[in-house]
């Protein structure tokens, strides 16, 4: 009997996780979008910028941001059409190609964060339930 109340419990708390990050990843892609910007695309300009560098590798990136290679060339693409990052071919290894932060980049990031912290504080710090897509 304690093993289904622990199947239950585990169930539920995978559930509950499940809620949480589609209400965040609801709220996210729409109140960036005053910024122009997915949360793709926000995590990505974010990995640039606190990197401690304005650029790096893209399976680097990948790695971080969670995404496939091409999910990630995508949003990539989107984001230098924009002019807020550029790619460049990494000297060292003609195969590896790097991403690196535009100014513009930099900017857009700077204007977004503040929405970025905001929808976290209130659907994890404040445990809001009511936000859906």
């Amino acid at each position: 009997m304690s093993r289904v109340s622990s199947e239950t419990d585990l169930v539920d708390a995978y559930r509950a996780l499940l809620s949480q990050h589609a209400r965040i990843t609801c709220a996210m892609d729409r109140e960036l979008k005053a910024h122009d910007l997915g949360m793709s695309e926000f995590e990505v300009l974010e990995r640039l910028y606190v990197a401690g560098r304005a650029k790096r590798r893209v399976q680097e990136l990948a790695d971080a941001v969670h995404l496939s290679q091409s999910a990630l060339s995508r949003v990539i693409g989107r984001l230098e059409k924009d002019g807020l990052v550029f790619r460049a071919m990494c000297a060292e290894d003609r195969r590896g190609i790097f991403v690196e932060l535009t100014e513009e980049g930099r900017a857009r990031y700077e204007a977004a964060k503040p929405v970025h912290r905001e929808v976290l504080s209130r659907i994890l710090a404040d445990g809001a339930d009511g936000e859906s897509c």
